[in-house]
């Protein structure tokens, strides 16, 4: 073009002018980014004017904006001479083209010349340590920035708060703002974005303050910055941010109103996010994928459906965030169809590869799928997955059953040089629980112990809690002991499984750990504790946790007040129940069905009954335990009729489905009423094979009913299940001993003997001021025995002597209820209840032993036996003979 122009000969005169010429053409393409700006690149070369620094500088500088590294830095290469303006515009090419470890070798290159650099390639040195996470090649030019005079530029500083704030040191990065004399708004900005970044967002505020208050003018991107802050503290400070960017009269660009919808979504506000949608006809893919996903996350599927066919029709082609979008909503609404609908289009937009749009189809094909093989594909197509992947795979597995494939996929995790995070650690710390490998944890704490995760509270309290889980105790408590920070959720953890694992006395002494810890109880642990409480019937434990619930408030918690309802039931104490269960505001299922048993455990069998129809009327679906109640409540009310109708009715009316418990319950409503035959026909119409417990429990019902030749029949069939239970043994002897065949019992005692099986031992135990005492049949431990016993025998002497009808069996006088009796009588105030919890079925030999004393002594005695409370006063006992 232009060397068509030139003539063969040139004046100097006209040469100057030339020179110029090639200097304006490039200079203007430089400012404005023109590629046609390297027309002048020959000229350059046939003119000689390749030593002209100024006009070489420019083309290089057209060459890095408009066609890369490449030919920019053939450019550079080839230029006799470089100043320091040459090197920072082939850095800054790097810098641009995200290529920033050539970026510092160059730069070192630069200083090697011997050629000092200026603020603006300092500049390009600290956005490519930011890249690279560089601080400490950072703080090397730091001190060179100092040294140099270049503290006060304001350039300088921005790039300086930017890279220790991309490197994880804001406070470094406010040293750095505070000691700058001119700060303007791209500096401010850059501060507030710093804070925005370390996810200090009243920080990133207060600073925005702060610059009014110096009189410095945010612009759009304060505005973005300070948007993404508001969101995060609150929908108060979201509306006042929106109202300084109409006071500021901030053209509302793209970027901005994006911002604006993405804050208010996050806010939940769906019209005001639209509305800020639809304030300028402006809109991109970005634009359109955040109001999907608004849509989405409110699991308005049909509306983010609309919006996506909306945004194709305007010409907007959906990316890869859009899609994960559109999943998101196909997961959160039950869309598996429509989900695959999406994949299909995915695959042909040719992002099936894509990391983000791979998760959500994980997410998807776990949740809805019935083959596994969908999300393992889905999984195998990412071409780089990232943490997010890994543990939805892992944690997939895990929830399917297949943990061993879990462990394998953590294992390869690790070996692609992935880093496990705490949703990781949670994952594969919950397939060791379900699998019950010990082996495994061990390995996975090793793991934790190695990556220093066990930093994080979180990943240890899943640590301790599988320990805990799978019994080991003493290891979950050496977590405990090495954790730096203990929280509530430490505790509740350890009591919780403490509870499951029916040490109930361990599980509160964790109230000491957590006051010698100053961790506060929050609703969920005390929660674990009331229910550890009732478990033991520990009453006067029971009602100070019961105060500390008032004094902290927490008794509006539904866990906390459904612990308490829960508590009372088991101590006996009706009223309590009532009243506790009048101070819930709205009960739900497990408060009616505290409720229920409260009553029908202690003898108010059609108070029972009759709860259960008022939470029916009171709008509550019963569950599955309210059924198991209420059948218990028929079978210990004699109410076989009844019990059989609300059985039928789970099905009938409930659409719930009776499981082998229900049909335990229904077993034991027939076989306490003497039906024997019916409850034969119920286990051969079952629709499941019967296990040990069904057969047990008919066995019960003969033993009450004297059918030997059926309770033997059910004797077998339970051994061939369960041989070493040894209740089946002592079930059919007492059977034997009870309906005139008492060599037959010998019989069955000593084959029990002889298969090395013994009786679970009968334990009776007693709160009083706030101890525990524990007394088992025939031990003579306990530090007040010669005292009890004596007490025994004085009052089986003064029964006789009264002609009350107790006769006494010599083999029964130091059961453990007996024991614990005794004990009460002699340890507490006169007239005062006395509370005993036993582990098994009370025998008849010590009810009517208790029965008698309760009116000899005029005293009112409570035992809960492993069936049901006993409630003894001068009247008779309130099983009224069903136990």
């Amino acid at each position: 073009m232009i060397w068509g122009m030139i003539p063969k000969v040139l004046s100097k005169s006209e040469f100057h002018l030339l020179q110029e010429a090639c200097l304006k053409v490039v200079s203007f393409c430089n400012a404005k980014s023109i590629k046609e700006g390297i027309c002048v690149h020959s000229p350059i070369i046939k003119l000689g004017l390749r030593h002209d620094l100024l006009l070489n500088n420019n083309l290089l500088s057209v060459y890095g904006k408009c066609y890369g590294i490449e030919q920019a830095r053939n450019v550079f290469d080839e230029m006799p001479h470089k100043d320091v303006v040459s090197w920072t515009c082939i850095l800054s090419t790097y810098v641009r083209n995200k290529n920033p470890e050539e970026a510092l070798e160059i730069f070192n290159s630069m200083l090697d010349s011997g050629l000092c650099p200026n603020e603006f390639t300092l500049s390009s040195v600290f956005r490519s340590c930011s890249a690279l996470g560089e601080v400490d090649v950072g703080r090397s030019l730091h001190g060179y920035v100092i040294k140099g005079g270049f503290g006060s530029n304001p350039v300088l500083g921005s790039a300086l708060i930017d890279l220790y704030s991309k490197c994880d040191h804001s406070m470094e990065a406010y040293k750095i703002f505070a000691c700058m004399d001119n700060r303007d708004t791209i500096t401010w900005t850059t501060m507030i974005s710093s804070f925005v970044q370390a996810e200090k967002w009243n920080e990133a505020l207060k600073l925005y303050v702060q610059m009014l208050e110096h009189g410095v003018s945010p612009n759009e991107f304060t505005f973005v910055k300070i948007l993404a802050a508001a969101t995060c503290t609150g929908l108060n400070n979201c509306k006042l941010v929106h109202a300084h960017l109409l006071v500021w009269g901030v053209k509302l660009n793209l970027v901005l109103k994006t911002a604006l919808v993405d804050m208010y979504s996050k806010c939940q506000r769906i019209e005001d996010a639209l509305k800020a949608s639809k304030q300028t006809t402006e809109s991109d893919v970005t634009l359109w994928t955040i109001i999907i996903s608004v849509f989405a996350q409110n699991s308005q599927f049909n509306e983010a459906l609309a919006a996506l066919q909306e945004m194709e029709s305007i010409g907007l082609l959906p990316n890869n965030f859009t899609y994960s979008a559109m999943l998101n909503a196909c997961s959160l609404t039950s869309k598996l169809e429509f989900g695959k609908q999406i994949h299909s289009r995915v695959i042909k937009a040719g992002l099936d590869d894509d990391v983000s749009v791979g998760n959500a189809l994980i997410d998807l094909y776990w949740k809805y799928s019935d083959n596994i093989e969908d999300a393992l594909r889905v999984f195998r197509e990412i071409a780089s997955p990232n943490v997010i992947s890994w543990t939805s795979l892992i944690a997939g597995l895990a929830e399917h059953g297949y943990e061993q494939m879990s462990f394998e996929a953590f294992a390869a995790m690790q070996y692609m040089g992935i880093q496990p995070n705490l949703f990781t650690f949670c994952s594969v710390l919950g397939a060791c629980g379900t699998s019950k490998s010990l082996s495994q944890l061990t390995q996975i704490h090793a793991c934790i112990i190695k990556t220093k995760a066990d930093n994080d509270i979180a990943v240890s309290n899943a640590l301790l809690d599988t320990y805990t889980g799978l019994g080991e105790v003493e290891d979950a408590w050496s977590v405990v002991r090495v954790m730096g920070h203990t929280d509530a959720i430490t505790y509740t953890s350890l009591a919780t499984r403490m509870n499951q694992m029916g040490q109930h006395e361990m599980a509160l002494n964790i109230i000491f750990r957590m006051c010698s810890d100053d961790v506060k109880m929050d609703a969920y642990s005390l929660a674990c504790f009331l229910s550890a409480s009732a478990s033991l019937a520990l009453m006067e434990t029971g009602k100070q946790l019961h105060s500390y619930s008032l004094k902290s408030g927490l008794g509006s918690w539904i866990s906390v007040s459904n612990g308490l309802v829960n508590l009372y039931g088991k101590c006996g104490c009706v009223q309590d129940v009532h009243k506790a269960f009048k101070e819930i505001k709205e009960p739900d299922v497990v408060s009616w069905n505290g409720m229920i048993y409260g009553l029908a455990s202690n003898g108010y069998v059609s108070s029972a009954l009759s709860a259960f129809d008022d939470m029916r009327l009171a709008g509550v679906e019963p569950d599955a335990v309210s059924f198991l109640l209420v059948l218990y409540a028929c079978s210990h009310g004699g109410l076989v009729d009844l019990g059989y109708e609300h059985f039928q009715s789970m099905s009938t009316l409930h659409d719930l489905v009776p499981a082998i418990d229900h049909y335990v319950c229904l077993i034991d409503l027939l076989g306490r009423a003497g039906r024997l035959e019916e409850a034969m026909e119920v286990i051969r119409t079952m629709p499941f094979s019967p296990d040990a417990l069904i057969y047990k429990t008919l066995l019960s019902g003969c033993r009450l009913h004297g059918n030997i030749p059926l309770g033997e029949d059910m004797a077998r069939k339970g051994l061939e299940l369960d041989p070493s239970d040894p209740a089946f043994y002592v079930l059919l002897a007492n059977l034997y001993d009870d309906f005139g065949r008492p060599d037959l019992g010998v019989k069955t005692r000593q084959l029990m003997r002889e298969r090395s099986l013994s009786k679970i031992p009968g334990q009776s135990w007693m709160e009083i001021r706030n101890k525990l005492h524990l007394f088992t049949a025939g031990d003579r431990s306990h530090p007040q025995m010669k005292d009890i016993q004596e007490r025994i025998k004085s009052l089986i002497i003064e029964l006789r002597s009264r002609a009350y009808s107790y006769q006494g069996d010599e083999s029964t006088f130091f059961h453990s209820e007996k024991l614990a009796l005794a004990f009460g009588l002699l340890n507490t105030p006169h007239k005062a209840p006395i509370r005993i919890i036993k582990n098994l079925r009370m025998c008849r030999d010590c009810h009517s032993f208790i029965m008698n004393v309760s009116q000899l002594v005029d005293r009112e005695i409570i035992v809960r036996d492993g069936n049901r409370f006993h409630v003894f006063k001068r009247d008779g006992c309130s099983c009224r003979g069903y136990w």
